[in-house]
């Protein structure tokens, strides 16, 4: 089985995360910070939203790949990794607004945990059935 639908959200996540590292090394040349965030507070912003997408957004990608491979139905998977891309949209968004945690951040991280908590529990039916 391919996994079409995972591909497609895999490479425009792929974007996304291209455009969060060319943010933190916008504000590093901005800064002449070349190591750490130099008490710049964008750049700090920049560097977490992009650590925070590198930490979840490839777990996630494995777990909707597998839910995939295992033949769950395109309906799911597309909501997977729409509600992951969306997640991480709003992520960063939030991520990007000065001095406050954003309600958008909020809800991004838990649309990305939902993500991982639905595919997990997908494939604990379909191994276990």
């Amino acid at each position: 089985m391919s996994l079409q639908i995972t591909a497609l959200y895999a490479a425009l996540l792929g974007l996304l995360f291209v455009f969060l590292s060319a943010q933190v090394s916008k504000h590093r040349l901005r800064g002449h910070v070349s190591m750490g965030d130099g008490n710049n507070a964008a750049l700090g912003q920049a560097i977490r939203a992009h650590g925070n997408f590198a930490e979840y957004v490839p777990f996630a990608l494995i777990l909707t790949g597998l839910t995939e491979v295992q033949g769950a139905a395109a309906g799911l998977v597309h909501g997977l990794g729409g509600a992951l891309l969306l997640g991480r949209l709003m992520h960063a968004w939030g991520m990007s607004q000065p001095n406050a945690v954003h309600n958008l951040r909020k809800l991004g991280i838990v649309l990305t945990w939902l993500v991982i908590i639905v595919a997990s529990v997908c494939l604990l039916f379909a191994i276990l059935a």
